[in-house]
């Protein structure tokens, strides 16, 4: 039997899943791993936590099946972005805990640079804003920090998002590479000329000898060593994790659209061969490259999604598992009114405002666990919504009006009703909803010719359930304009 094993390293939990030559998931394993908080709006991984969870768990999925390594065609990897990764060449050792992509601790720094007009030139030649989101800041820091900038000017200390950090330690320290859609994200790449940008890098004091190589997302990014698992499997594909759902739900003709619902909730909408400038705070970016060739996006980052159930669970502690959440949902009190704004570490698109923090609107004494579970499923809509005004005031002519979802929240059946009528549009989920997986292990094996190319893989894509909107437009409007006033408010206080 022959396998492509997907490396899914996330925000909160590292998976392996392996995929058969029909693309099917045969087996898979997950991990979850500590959560670092040292400060207010502070988030941090320990390096070395990311990579044993991804080796045990690529390991127990192989023993399900029995598979050993001869079994595996190739390896794709995707991941969370923007999260920086430091590391001493020599001893592999990390100088510094991963810094993680929720991470708000150089909003003043950013501040101070957009004041001093700098972010013109990181639109211009990133298509990002100045915002602690992207990893360069991240990367500042922890070089002023640790005092390793002088080693990093030799190529002494190494920098890399955490696919770049996963290869080296899988390829045994042979390759420091990475891919263009992980590239695009640490605000120091090109994306128009498709290389690092020597003009960010001095911006930022970061030196370029620290950055690893920058390869298309289907490539030649090294071979495991031998000892992880009886013998080297190449390492054929690597996307970051919104990018890779964008592949895995086969958006691949200009003006498709998916959004992806995990930690945070991404929605890209493919935009071609040509980059689209927004003028609604939205992000241009690589939406995958092939070929040599790079597909456009426009991109709307949504900080917390899934990230507000675990604040449930794990905060108020009024659930033991988000599959509750559904029927507390249908049993909220509808007079309530609940309105919830997550901004635990501020607010991205199309907002940014990075200082904000979270606030709930219309309390009464009668509100409870209920209301609560209702108002946290529909702030992910109300962001939804506004991403996708957004993206339709940048490119009126793009979007098929039609949104592909993914990721776990998309399992609640009410919470996609609701996004179907607050955005008044149909919402498609797939049959497979591993997208996120499905996209890297494609990459990795349409690379090693054991999957089918582009269109043969769009092909395959298969609907579960089509979502259509069922709420009167005056009473969508209406809601919707009740969270814009709160998102408003969070903001002045």
């Amino acid at each position: 039997m022959t396998y492509v094993m997907a490396i899914d390293q996330g925000t909160t939990s590292s998976r392996a899943i392996l995929f058969d030559a029909e693309m099917k998931i045969a087996a898979s394993a997950q991990r979850e791993f500590d959560q670092h908080f040292p400060d207010s709006g502070w988030v941090e991984h320990e390096a070395e936590d990311l990579w044993t969870t991804v080796i045990e768990t690529a390991r127990e999925a192989m023993a399900k099946v029995g598979a050993t390594a001869s079994d595996i065609a190739a390896i794709g990897i995707t991941n969370q972005r923007e999260t920086a990764v430091v590391w001493d060449k020599a001893t592999g050792k990390p100088v510094h805990r991963a810094i993680v992509w929720q991470d708000r601790r150089t909003a003043d720094y950013c501040a101070e640079m957009k004041a001093a007009g700098h972010e013109e030139t990181v639109i211009q030649k990133t298509g990002l804003l100045f915002d602690p989101y992207f990893s360069s800041t991240k990367v500042k820091w922890i070089l002023d920090q640790t005092g390793t900038r002088e080693r990093a000017a030799k190529g002494e200390v190494l920098f890399g998002t955490v696919d770049s950090w996963l290869i080296w330690r899988m390829t045994g320290g042979a390759r420091h590479v990475t891919d263009a859609t992980n590239a695009a994200r640490t605000m120091l790449y090109d994306i128009h000329a498709g290389r690092w940008s020597s003009s960010m890098c001095e911006m930022l004091d970061v030196p370029q000898a620290m950055l690893p190589e920058v390869l298309d997302c289907a490539g030649d990014f090294g071979t495991t060593t031998a000892d992880l698992f009886g013998a080297p499997i190449p390492i054929l594909g690597v996307a970051g994790d919104q990018q890779a759902a964008t592949v895995g739900q086969a958006c691949f003709e200009k003006g498709m659209m998916k959004s992806t619902y995990g930690t945070g909730c991404f929605a890209l909408l493919n935009t071609g061969a040509t980059p689209v400038r927004s003028e609604n705070r939205l992000l241009t970016t690589i939406g995958y490259q092939l070929n040599g060739t790079p597909t456009y996006a426009l991109e709307g980052s949504i900080f917390i999604a899934g990230a507000v159930v675990q604040w449930l669970r794990d905060g108020l502690q009024i659930i033991e598992n988000a599959s509750q959440t559904q029927a507390m949902a249908e049993a909220a009190d509808l007079a309530q009114g609940l309105v919830l704004v997550p901004a635990f570490t501020g607010l991205g698109a199309p907002y940014w405002n990075p200082e904000c923090r979270g606030a709930v609107f219309g309390l009464t004494r009668n509100s409870g666990p209920n209301e609560f579970a209702r108002a946290a499923l529909e702030s992910v809509g109300y962001q939804t919504r506004d991403l996708l005004e957004a993206m339709q005031a940048d490119g009126p002519d793009l979007g098929s009006g039609v949104l592909r979802v993914d990721g776990g929240m998309t399992a609640s059946d009410w919470t996609m009703q609701f996004l179907s009528d607050v955005i008044g549009a149909p919402v498609d989920r797939p049959v497979v909803q591993e997208t996120t997986a499905l996209g890297a292990a494609w990459l990795a094996g349409m690379q090693a010719g054991v999957y089918p190319d582009q269109a043969g893989f769009a092909a395959n894509w298969a609907l579960d359930r089509r979502f259509e909107p069922d709420m009167a437009a005056d009473v969508r409007d209406a809601k919707h304009a009740r969270w814009k006033s709160a998102v408003q408010a969070t903001m002045a206080v």
